[in-house]
């Protein structure tokens, strides 16, 4: 299978129906989605119906997918996924970066390795001007990647969620990038 970007350690490369365990087993880890969704369980049909088709599309505006299965690059070891999607269908001027990966990759900086890999693709070669994620205000390590990778807080807001989940009181949190920002920082 092709692979999109490649970091020191990561290797991005597309979705295929062959995942459908990996993903499974990513988002049936309790931690794992402790901010997603309380850590509820999630069926092998979910994941087939609901997942993969949303992981399996492609955009036109960046003519390629947005998901994309993140591997230990030496390894092939399957850690999880990272999202880089344009918000507008016609547009890759505004992204959504996101990324979940298995407890085995947590601590180790592969959230964001890929992250500013994906950050930098972004910028220097698929026209995006800004850079947006979002996380659970009470979700420290999703956020502290977001700083590291670049981002900076913009807001913190409230919405209604179909389940409570521990936490959710405190809102959901948005960092983002621009173009002339990353720039700046590219610079120094």
């Amino acid at each position: 299978m092709p692979t999109f970007l490649v970091t020191d350690r990561l290797a991005l490369r597309p979705f295929s129906e062959a995942d459908v365990d990996h993903l499974l087993d990513l988002d049936n880890d309790p931690e794992v989605m402790r901010f997603i969704n309380g850590g509820r369980p999630t069926t092998r049909e979910a994941v087939r119906a609901e997942s993969l088709p949303r992981f399996l599309r492609h955009y036109p505006c960046i003519d390629n997918r947005a998901f994309w299965a993140a591997e230990e690059r030496t390894t092939k070891e399957f850690l999880g996924w990272f999202v880089f999607r344009p918000l507008d269908d016609h547009s890759s001027a505004v992204v959504e970066l996101g990324y979940r990966l298995g407890r085995a990759a947590w601590g180790r900086g592969h959230a964001t390795e890929g992250s500013r890999a994906l950050i930098h693709k972004g910028f220097s070669e698929l026209g995006v001007e800004r850079v947006v994620a979002n996380t659970m205000t009470a979700n420290a390590r999703s956020r502290r990647v977001m700083e590291k990778a670049g981002l900076t807080y913009v807001r913190t807001f409230f919405e209604e969620w179909p389940d409570i989940i521990e936490g959710s009181e405190l809102g959901d949190v948005e960092y983002e990038l621009t173009r002339a920002d990353w720039q700046l920082s590219t610079r120094s």
